[in-house]
């Protein structure tokens, strides 16, 4: 019994420990405020405890709700208004007090407000608004051919256009879905005539544009709050009082100076996070701005990871699944319109497929890769092997070979040309397809791509586009001289 004891005391050290070493996990939504609150959260974690992580631009809502219950991140920023319209909107809830008990359901707890609300509006141009006459979002009603410009989500949510044209009454049809930050070059450029805004939004100073009085009261708060897992109060309180300091601290006007920092002036998310934590508290974060170099380095490792892992499982799995479609028939029929269906399935509806099978990061990344990967290995095999001439096959046969003999010393090697140039297709598609790997955190090239574009900067973009693009001109050149290797010196020949 006492050797039990002991035993038990000692796993629960080793427990104990090794929890204490674990990594916190912060997450943040794909636009600006989330990011910065993220980088809050993360600077006044440092000041206690020095494993934390910010998984930033994870993309919508439920990516972060679902990743939050799932345990894939332990903290996120949210607003009240989303979890009472969107995330808990089949719940009763009466208002913003019924909420903690409401998430406690989940294992989630709630921090109090962090002293802004960022609720949605409607902007428009001020010479537009003051041409047609429309001061409120009511006198929309009569101008139906004004065109709308909708951030994606907002086009589906319950507190976004579905309801705002109910409400409303707004007869427009020309909606358009389209990311946040693309619309306000959407409505500079004329392109569009009507946007959803957060009202801490930077862009709607430095646009002047007009928002639109909301006279239906249509929609509600939106405060910002601190999500967590309830399982952090147990084992970091220490940690959660640094980051409650928040409650409260962060005014409007706060917010939107942080906004304006990293949007108009172009300083780092963690660096805004850090000026103010010094302002507001005199804590000093130790903060170390990576260098573009560590970047297209660390990018480059995760871009390679994903490419390289996806695609030598697909070779592994397509090969034998081009020899058994094109030896039985039966097989045939199935094998390949399958994997032709997979590849019309929209790249990043098949990411999202993905998370609630494998979560976020880099596994869901690397299977929808490697399910893309299938068609042009698993095609190509099977039509080098049907293309090889039959006097060739049968004369193998007569010699008395067996099959599988057949296939190595002859079918494959007369087939290598179609089936390496089937992988790499493959390989091309995959390095430009794992960039939206970014929106689900698997990192890569497509990190400073997403970034890029939220904060309106081309060397940003550059930064991933420019990697990318000269990655699949490597890989292509790769598989070009990989020729001498794997195709026989006679059809190399016959090639010229």
């Amino acid at each position: 019994m006492k050797a039990f004891i002991k035993i038990l005391m000692i796993s629960c050290l080793l427990t104990g420990f090794l929890f204490s070493q674990s990594e916190i996990k912060i997450g943040s939504k794909k636009f600006t405020e989330s990011v910065i609150l993220g980088e809050l959260a993360n600077g006044m974690i440092r000041t206690q405890y020095p494993r934390v992580r910010h998984i930033r631009e994870l993309g919508g809502t439920r990516v972060l709700w679902n990743a939050l219950l799932r345990g894939e991140i332990d903290i996120y920023p949210e607003y009240t208004g989303t979890l009472i319209q969107e995330i808990l909107a089949n719940e009763e809830i009466a208002g913003t007090s019924d909420l903690p008990e409401i998430l406690a359901q989940y294992q989630i707890e709630m921090s109090d407000p962090l002293g802004f609300n960022n609720t949605y509006a409607i902007g428009m141009l001020p010479d537009l608004a003051r041409e047609r006459g429309i001061e409120k979002i009511s006198d929309l009603r009569i101008h139906p051919d004004l065109r709308f410009g909708f951030t994606n989500e907002f086009m589906d949510r319950q507190d976004g256009w579905p309801g705002l044209q109910k409400e409303y009454q707004l007869p427009q049809q020309d909606v358009r879905g389209l990311d946040h930050d693309l619309a306000y070059r959407g409505i500079a450029s004329g392109a569009i005539d009507v946007i959803d805004m957060y009202t801490t939004d930077a862009e709607i100073d430095y646009y002047q544009l007009k928002t639109l009085a909301d006279d239906h009261h249509y929609f509600p708060e939106y405060m910002a709050v601190f999500l967590y897992r309830s399982e952090l109060i147990m084992n970091f309180p220490t940690i959660l009082d640094s980051l409650l300091l928040l409650e409260g601290q962060i005014t409007e006007q706060l917010m939107q100076n942080l906004n304006k920092k990293v949007k108009l002036e172009g300083i780092s998310e963690s660096r805004a996070a850090a000026e103010f934590i010094k302002d507001q508290f005199n804590f000093e974060i130790d903060r170390q701005e990576e260098t573009i170099l560590i970047r297209l380095w660390r990018n480059t490792i995760d871009h390679l990871f994903l490419v390289g892992i996806s695609l030598l499982a697909a070779i592994l799995i397509s090969i034998p699944l081009g020899i058994l479609a094109f030896r039985y028939k039966k097989w045939g029929r199935i094998i390949m319109p399958l994997v032709g269906i997979i590849q019309t399935i929209p790249s990043l509806a098949l990411l999202v497929f993905m998370i609630p099978i494998l979560g976020i990061g880099m596994k869901p990344a690397i299977m929808a890769l490697f399910l893309y990967s299938l068609l042009p290995i698993v095609r190509n095999t099977h039509n080098g092997l049907s293309e090889i001439a039959l006097p060739i096959r049968e004369s193998a046969e007569a010699l008395g070979l067996p099959e599988l003999a057949r296939l190595r010393l002859i079918g494959l090697p007369l087939a290598s040309r179609s089936i390496l140039a089937g992988i790499k297709t493959s390989a091309v598609i995959n390095v430009g397809t794992a960039t939206l790997g970014a929106l689900i955190g698997a990192g890569g090239y497509g990190q400073p791509i997403l970034t890029g574009i939220r904060l309106d900067s081309i060397s940003l973009i550059l930064e991933g586009a420019i990697p990318a693009a000269l990655l699949a001109l490597l890989v292509q050149l790769i598989f070009d001289l990989s020729e001498r290797i794997w195709v026989p010196r006679g059809l190399r020949l016959s090639k010229r």
